[in-house]
């Protein structure tokens, strides 16, 4: 039987992968529902293509937008945060890929474990801002989280059939971004087009800014120890410019194991999706000789600040990583909208933190009123110091 699909964020550049990858195995797989933001065009493209019984955009405009182009065959169109939740718990779907950007896959994430539905996860701030409850979601439901980001994954791997309790420690690699080699100096000058020229990857804007400030290895690090249940002290994180090793295990006799593959997505995807089987991929393989030499260095966190904030808030746990991820959300934006500097992106989200002291994240709504007084302050920050 065909494993029936939900992909939240299907116009995005994991959705899109998503779909490309399900494209090659239809015998393996049906979409059942898509969910966008406000990319009409991409969308209708994907509907006539995989022909899901429900879709899903962000408002009522391009909900009516979407029904004015739509093609002459039976598809429910959904709108808002209640459409992503309904169509993240269909009844007969197997399995929902949470891939919308940002604090907004949160909700449709906790409606698809409520839901019991095992979910594909590349929505990494499901874990950040609300850890403790998706986790504990997914225990009482059953559901089980498959990472869908290249270093969890890879960590997912490598401890299959493995004892929890020889772990020592996870190492997440890091490429460094398209800055790892420019000065503190130049980060004055970054523009938005540079920060999301990623040297390695081809991703979103916001998640390219964020590789490019080592943010999103620290949002990593949090998605880590809620995914691997292992306190931050425990994760380390290493450059590894090649992005050939996309992370790393090691034991309590010393042995590492480490994951390998060429910088391309959909391995991940394939594996999230197909687990526990494996789906034979055409794509290029990996030439452990032409891609030699593998180096690793230390990452600067006094070059790039927003690691060495991640790991403060994750010690202090408690809103505190929401608060992180809101601030960051707002600061990214800003900086894409030239309101800011590059460089003044850190400096934005460590003024939220030292202005905000860690509320509750227990219950759903704790974490939208901490999410908002986050995003509040955020705003007030920016326009206070550079407006």
């Amino acid at each position: 039987m065909k494993k029936k699909i939900v992909v939240l964020g299907s116009t995005g550049s994991i959705g899109t992968s998503c779909l490309d990858v399900i494209r090659s195995f239809k015998e393996e797989f049906e979409i059942i529902g898509l969910a966008a933001g406000k990319n009409i065009e991409l969308l209708l493209k994907q509907i006539e293509e995989f022909r899901p019984r429900v879709v899903s955009v962000i408002n009522e405009f391009f909900a009516q937008k979407l029904e004015e182009k739509i093609p002459s065959y039976n598809v429910e169109i959904k709108h808002g945060k209640e459409g992503y939740m309904e169509l993240a718990s269909i009844e007969d779907v197997d399995l929902v890929v949470s891939a919308l950007v940002g604090s907004a896959g949160l909700i449709p994430t906790l409606s698809a474990l409520n839901a019991g539905k095992n979910v594909a996860l590349a929505n990494k701030e499901s874990l950040v801002v609300a850890g403790h409850l998706v986790t504990k979601t997914a225990k009482e439901t059953g559901a089980r989280i498959l990472p869908i980001d290249s270093e969890h994954c890879a960590i997912f791997q490598c401890l299959q059939g493995q004892d929890k309790k020889a772990l020592r420690r996870l190492i997440l690699t890091a490429s460094g971004g398209p800055f790892k080699n420019s000065s503190i100096k130049k980060f004055q000058e970054v523009t938005p087009d540079e920060a999301i020229k990623h040297p390695n990857w081809k991703m979103g804007k916001k998640i390219s800014v964020d590789s490019a400030t080592l943010m999103n290895k620290g949002l990593e690090i949090i998605e880590a120890s809620w995914l691997f249940d292992i306190d931050v002290s425990r994760i380390d994180v290493v450059i590894h410019p090649q992005s050939i090793i996309h992370s790393m295990v090691e034991f309590v006799d010393g042995s590492i194991l480490a994951q390998l593959g060429i910088a391309d997505m959909r391995i991940p995807i394939a594996y999230a999706l197909s687990w526990p089987k494996r789906l034979e991929l055409d794509l290029p393989k990996l030439d452990i000789i032409s891609c030699s030499p593998l180096t690793f260095e230390p990452p600067d966190m006094d070059k790039f600040p927003c690691l060495r904030l991640a790991y403060e808030a994750a010690k202090i746990g408690g809103s505190m990583p929401c608060i992180l991820s809101a601030s960051n959300e707002v600061a990214v934006e800003a900086f894409l909208s030239k309101r800011i500097r590059f460089d003044q992106i850190p400096k934005v989200i460590e003024e939220v933190l030292n202005r905000l002291e860690p509320g509750n994240c227990d219950s759903l709504d704790e974490i939208i009123n901490e999410d908002a007084r986050a995003r509040l302050m955020a705003e007030m920050v920016i326009q206070e110091f550079y407006d």
